[in-house]
């Protein structure tokens, strides 16, 4: 399915930029109105992030209009907001299929583009690997420029200013374009401040400032006014200082909705010599009305009619996992005042709103910077509160030293709350939780559960917050839980123990997880025994040991990388035990899973009931 192009009559000419360079500059804001068009209409066909592309259109036109893409480099952060640069790169006619297997990749990935040139998914990497294709740039004396476009939320993560001091320190030549939706375009930010911008932008402007830096070096009385001066002259002190200090020159805030003043500062920047910051303000969800009002519900859509002005009703579905854990966290706080609750700037997709609002004291955003989340856990529990650190499992990843270091080294009662476990599906590679049972099983005194259903998610964080001789983790998948009925009342469950939930014979499955019901279901048709395990570690020594005795043949199932996972630490043990036997482990494969939806990866990884059934009919034959 593509659309008739007919309807955009200018986007149509520039299918790549190439030919939009060969416009004329006049015709850019029509394109900017017709790029807008289509991506309401393309994402209302095919799902996705929504309210960030719309609000980098006349960035992104901008952008390719001035800089030689792909010779010159450019790179986003993030990803989702990387929409209309994937429509102007020559994937407009495919990007019905964004986000479905097989179809256009949700985020900014080289495999598919040359003008994709790096992979991203999490926050906070561009200005790191623009800064390095600047040095790269230098050393081949080509004229290639580099960009980096970063938005106001990545930059509270602590890899962002890292990056930053280094590139302020090297000095070479490189633009961030810092885009900025969290305030609305005030009134400095008009005609009058687009022209100061292109002022200061300009070569009479800059050889005066590079010149009189050279001229007043030395003379710090002197310097300082001249700075004061220079900022007067700007019309604003902050925010350019801090870009300042860590030696980037500071040009903005100018409408980034404004593609012809967009145009004209890039084309002054762009033979600027050493690092430059273009501060940008923007709307969220600019040019679609709801998108606007309502910018973080309106961040990832599913598919609807954009002439509706509406998202469709959500249908009635089990709970989610983020759900369940939501309610334990705000029950669990009614009783307990020491309990707080801490996220890395995922306060929706964590199932988080409810507990932020009645207990806005007991709740901590820590904004992008999963580092610092999970060691302000651990000072938390220093001073005996109750700290629950909910993360999405790639996100963890970004934490890992701070798990090992500041938390399980002191043994310290920090409870993680990890969602995302798993398959996600749509949003690819950057974000299936593959790793974390493998990289956690490895941290010594972690006590590790997964949940087969919600009302086991509950009692394991219940369990969680009751253990304190050192760090717990609850891990679970994105989406709707399983339908079981949640008991309210919250009991401890005994460390390191599992359940038989279905007597057998030769073969006994021991799951771990959510794929209980597939277990089941396969174990039935093969009259095989079935554990639900529940700890990874420490694993139940005397029911696998059970197990391994009454059986043929042990097979691990987990939905998380075979190497290292549960399965592994399932061979582990019977080592130790010095009981040789045919173990098969079903999981997750040595590889990045693309995206697609859940339901059909988990099928082709043959991580269903008939997979399962398949895969140990073709050990065991």
């Amino acid at each position: 399915m593509s659309f008739d192009i007919s309807q955009f009559p200018v986007l149509a000419q520039a299918n790549t930029p190439d030919e939009l360079r060969q416009l004329p500059q006049a015709v850019l804001p029509q394109l900017a109105d017709e790029l807008r068009g289509f991506l309401l209409k393309s994402v209302g066909k095919s799902s996705g992030h929504f309210a960030s592309g719309l609000g980098t259109v006349e960035l992104t036109v901008a952008l390719h209009y001035v800089y030689n893409t792909p010779f010159d480099r450019l790179v986003w952060d993030v990803g989702h907001q990387a929409y209309p640069h994937k429509i102007l790169t020559g994937r407009r006619e495919k990007m019905h299929t964004i986000r479905q297997k097989g179809g256009v990749h949700p985020f900014p990935w080289r495999e598919e583009s040359e003008y994709d040139t790096f992979s991203v998914g999490h926050s906070g990497t561009s200005i790191s690997a623009a800064l390095a294709m600047a040095v790269a740039a230098e050393k081949e004396q080509a004229g290639r420029k580099v960009v980096a476009v970063i938005g106001d939320g990545a930059m509270t993560g602590g890899m962002v200013f890292e990056a930053m001091n280094h590139a302020g320190d090297l000095h070479n030549d490189m633009l961030v374009v810092l885009n900025d939706n969290e305030m609305s375009i005030s009134e400095n930010v008009g005609a009058l401040n687009n022209h100061l911008a292109q002022l200061m932008s300009g070569r009479f402007y800059t050889t005066i400032r590079e010149s009189s830096k050279k001229v007043l070096k030395g003379m710090p009385v002197i310097k300082e006014m001249a700075k004061r001066t220079e900022e007067h002259l700007k019309g604003m002190v902050v925010p350019g200082t801090l870009f300042e200090e860590l030696g980037f020159n500071y040009i903005g805030p100018i409408d980034g909705h404004d593609v012809d003043a967009l145009v004209e500062t890039m084309r002054n920047m762009r033979n600027l010599s050493g690092p430059q910051v273009l501060h940008i303000m923007t709307k969220k969800g600019r040019g679609y009305e709801p998108a606007e009002k309502d910018p973080i519900g309106w961040h990832a859509v599913p598919k609807f009619d954009p002439s509706t002005f509406e998202k469709p009703a959500a249908k009635p579905t089990d709970p989610t996992f983020s759900e369940v854990f939501g309610k334990w966290l705000c029950d669990i706080a009614e009783k307990d005042e020491k309990v707080l609750g801490i996220t890395p700037a995922m306060r929706e997709g964590s199932g988080m709103v409810e507990f932020s609002q009645r207990f806005p004291k007991q709740y901590f955003d820590a904004a992008i910077a999963e580092q610092h989340a999970v060691t302000l856990g651990a000072g938390f529990a220093c001073e005996g509160y109750k700290p629950v650190v909910a993360i999405y499992s790639t996100f963890l990843q970004r934490g890992y030293d701070q798990m090992i270091h500041d938390v399980a080294l002191q043994r310290l009662p920090v409870l993680f709350a990890i969602d995302r476990g798993g398959i996600v599906g749509a949003d690819g590679p950057t974000h299936q939780g593959a790793f974390d049972l493998s990289f956690m099983r490895t941290v010594p005194n972690m006590v590790i559960m997964a949940p087969s259903d919600e009302n086991e998610c509950r009692q394991m964080l219940y369990t969680g917050y009751c253990y304190n001789d050192g760090p717990t983790a609850v891990r679970y998948p994105r989406g709707s839980a399983t339908g079981a009925k949640q008991v309210e009342t919250m009991t401890a469950m005994p460390i390191g123990k599992g359940q038989i939930k279905r007597e057998g014979k030769k073969i006994a499955i021991l799951n771990f997880g959510t794929l209980l019901a597939s277990s089941l279901t396969a174990a039935e048709a093969l009259d095989a025994t079935v554990a639900d395990m529940r700890f990874v570690k420490p694993l139940d020594v005397e029911l696998v040991k059970e197990l391994a005795e009454n059986h043929d043949v042990l097979v691990t199932v987990e939905e998380n990388a075979i190497m290292g996972g549960a399965g592994s630490g399932v061979l582990e043990l019977l080592q130790t035990l010095k009981m040789p036997k045919p173990v098969l482990l079903i999981g997750l494969p040595d590889e990045f899973i693309k995206h697609g939806a859940p339901d059909e990866i988990i099928s082709e990884l043959g991580l269903d009931a008939a997979g399962i059934q398949k895969q140990i009919e073709d050990y065991i034959a």
